[in-house]
């Protein structure tokens, strides 16, 4: 029985946390379960998530480093300082073919120019997001399937169910969850879901002066983002993983990790 003084989240940590050698069967909901309180509060009633496959492209050839769309993040998702939601890496190759890669405070100040020894032959930005995996391992080692993937193709994360455990944050092949202070739960980008549930887009497509970032409902007749991704030569980052992401890349370099 847990401590009157410790709540279940809490107790629930400890016990995952201290269990060696035994086995337990915990009768868990399954995301379907609950995920219909997310919808709700995020789309309305008058949203039906299985009406609507979304789909993310980002065209590498056209970022310039700004740092619209990490602010733009920042200020919509009222995200904590230290960490970002989406972020941007500058990509500079030398003529001996070495990469350089940075991104200062995630790119949220742009970019300034700093020399490297070596003559750059080739530089690039290459924005990143959560990739809303089909096979996505976060989902697969929450202990209290707190993060799923709702029927509209989005990973999301039930923040009451969350126990900030932290395995999704290692799960993750693309860093691109944390575990926030305030909270002590996981958090990551949820394609603005409070925004595209209602027919908005995403905070940092919705500010990227370039359209290097598209976003759409592969379910609509005339969609857009279904015809970018069917007749341009689009990747997705580290496919040998086999994770099944559904952010696609236009034109990305093959230094991109």
């Amino acid at each position: 029985m847990p401590n009157k003084k410790q709540n279940g989240r809490e107790f629930l940590k400890s016990g995952i946390a201290g269990i060696a050698g035994a086995v337990i069967v915990v009768m868990i909901p399954k995301p379907s379960a609950f995920a219909r309180e997310d919808k709700d509060d995020a789309g309305g009633d008058d949203y039906d998530w299985y009406k609507h496959y979304y789909a993310y492209v980002i065209d590498t050839t056209k970022c310039i480093g700004c740092g619209n769309c990490v602010r733009a993040c920042k200020r919509e998702n009222n995200v904590v300082e230290q960490f970002f939601r989406t972020w941007v890496e500058q990509y500079r190759i030398t003529e001996d073919n070495h990469v350089y890669v940075d991104s200062p405070k995630g790119g949220f100040n742009g970019f300034e120019h700093i020399p490297v020894k070596e003559k750059v032959v080739k530089g690039f930005f290459v924005p990143k997001i959560c990739n809303h995996c089909r096979k996505t391992p976060c989902t697969q080692v929450c202990p209290v399937h707190a993060s799923y993937q709702s029927p509209d193709g989005v990973i999301l994360i039930d923040k009451k169910r969350c126990i900030g455990c932290g395995y999704c944050v290692q799960a993750c092949p693309y860093g691109s969850r944390y575990i926030d202070p305030r909270t002590h739960t996981a958090d990551k980008c949820t394609w603005c879901y409070h925004r595209i549930t209602k027919g908005l887009l995403p905070a940092c497509v919705a500010s990227c002066p370039t359209a290097t970032r598209r976003f759409g409902d592969m379910k609509k007749d005339d969609s857009e983002i279904k015809e970018l991704i069917e007749k341009n030569r689009v990747n997705v980052l580290k496919p040998n993983l086999n994770t099944k992401p559904f952010c696609f890349y236009i034109g990305m370099d093959e230094s991109v990790r």
